[in-house]
This record gives structure tokens, C-alpha cells and sequence, in this order.
């Protein structure tokens, strides 16, 4: 089972967007068996296939003890991918009931992810580096840090690189990529952007770049994925490009043939 943590240092990155579109290129063309997991308390990826996160459990009970996690993952419009939802709870989960005197609290996550029956598990953590994103990151084995072509998203993955760092310290994880959405290939300033990345995290540039596309935006009001939604748009076809690059990626890493 790979487990992916998919990471950005600032909102507006297409994290959620990158999550839920890999998760269902994997399910729906490679055939494999995808949990998706929304770790963010504002809950996108969860309406972004068609939930409301204030009628259904999230994690924060199974991370309390109170509940198993297979009575909180949920089905989805896609053939063999899963969902576990977000809610408001996820914000403050670590500060109450077990969790606030559990000093090892951050290795929750991991412990109960541990035996679940997916080949892929997929985490969309929150866009800064809280107890979420930490917690995430120490359940998984491979990090795919999202990125846009703005100086603001840039220069916060310097931050999100020494955060990650210092989590490989102590736990096993590997950068699996960096995605980069809303991508323009006749950008002025594309050699400049990718050269930071480079230097941040180097060899990791992901050679599919999603493209901007407003089906990506309408597929989330019908919260279904844009296969679903626009199978001919050019963004259907980024993200199918996306997950067979690091799938292939993810078996290269794992020496299987």
C-alpha cells in the first residue's frame, strides 16, 4: 500500500483539486483500490465529491478512539476509490479529549491507517504546517508537494522543504514530486519559477503540469471529477498524464516491475 500525503505552505496551490483527480485516475484507469482521505478542516475535498461534511464523520472520532475507521469511509461515484471526509472537528482534534494528553499523538494516523486493504492511499492535508499536515506526513510514505507559477507559492516551499526535512528525521519519507497546476506554457517568467523549484527540491518537478481549465472549478459543483464531468477537456488529460507519471514513479522507488 502506498500512502501519499499531498502538501502545499499556502492555499490556491489545486491541492485538493491534484488529490481527488489522482485518486480517481488511479481507481478509474490503472484499476487500483484508492482511499482519499480529506485531513483539512475546510472540507473541499469532501463536497468536491458531492458530500456534506456536516452529515458525516470524519477522522477526528476514529483518531479520539470513539470510532473504527471503516465506519467512517464512505463510497464514491467512481468505481473502487473511497472517501473519508472532513469536518469542522479536524481543526482542534488534537487539542481535546485523547489526543491532548497523548504526546505521541502525531503517530495516531499512522497507527490507524496501518491495516486498511487499499493500494493507495491518498491524504489532502491543510494548505500550512500544523498538527494535521505533521501527522499526515508521518503516516506516509511519499509527499507530492503542489506548487502554481506565483512568487507566493514559490516562496513558501522553502519552509515546507525544511518542514519535511526535519519529519524524514524521525520517520521515512520520500518526495515523491512536485505538482505544478494552473500552468501556462507560454508563461514569461515559467524558467525562473522552475529554477527555485529545482533548487528546493531537486529532480523532483513532475514533467505534467496540469493546465488552467474552468472545468476543473465546474466538476466541483457537480462533485464529481472532471473525468466524469469533461472527459474531452484539457485538464482530463493532465491529470490522467499526472497519475501515470507517478505511478510509475512510485513503482520505480519501490523496485517493482
Amino acid at each position: 500500500m502506498y500512502r501519499i500525503a499531498v502538501s502545499s505552505f499556502k492555499g490556491g496551490t489545486a491541492k485538493t483539486s491534484t488529490s481527488l483527480h489522482l485518486g480517481s485516475a488511479l481507481a478509474k484507469f490503472h484499476k487500483k483500490k484508492v482511499l482519499l482521505i480529506d485531513f483539512d478542516a475546510q472540507a473541499n475535498l469532501t463536497t468536491g465529491l458531492g458530500y456534506d461534511p456536516d452529515a458525516q464523520d470524519s477522522l477526528a472520532p476514529v483518531l479520539q478512539g470513539t470510532k473504527k475507521i471503516e465506519e467512517v469511509i464512505l463510497p464514491t461515484c467512481v468505481k473502487n476509490l473511497d472517501l473519508i471526509p472532513a469536518d469542522t472537528w479536524l481543526e482542534r482534534v488534537e487539542v481535546t479529549g485523547a489526543l491532548a494528553a497523548d504526546r505521541y499523538s502525531h503517530e495516531r494516523l499512522k497507527e490507524v491507517l496501518k491495516d486498511l486493504k487499499y493500494d493507495v492511499v491518498i491524504i489532502d492535508t491543510p494548505p500550512s504546517l500544523c498538527w494535521l499536515t505533521e501527522s499526515a506526513l508521518i503516516a506516509a510514505h511519499y509527499s507530492l508537494v503542489c506548487a502554481t507559477p506565483e512568487f507566493y507559492s514559490i516562496k513558501g516551499l522553502q519552509r515546507l522543504s525544511q518542514f519535511m526535512e526535519s519529519i524524514s528525521e524521525r520517520h521515512p519519507l520520500d518526495v515523491l514530486g512536485v505538482a505544478l497546476s494552473f500552468w501556462n506554457p507560454r508563461g514569461k517568467s515559467n524558467d525562473a519559477f522552475l529554477e527555485v523549484i529545482e533548487t528546493t527540491f531537486p529532480g523532483k518537478i513532475l514533467s505534467t503540469k496540469v493546465r488552467r481549465d474552468i472545468n476543473v472549478t465546474e466538476a466541483s459543483v457537480f462533485g464529481k471529477p472532471i473525468f466524469e464531468t469533461a472527459p474531452k477537456s484539457r485538464a482530463t488529460e493532465d491529470y490522467v498524464a499526472l497519475a501515470k507519471e507517478l505511478l510509475k514513479r512510485m513503482v520505480k522507488k519501490d523496485g517493482k516491475s
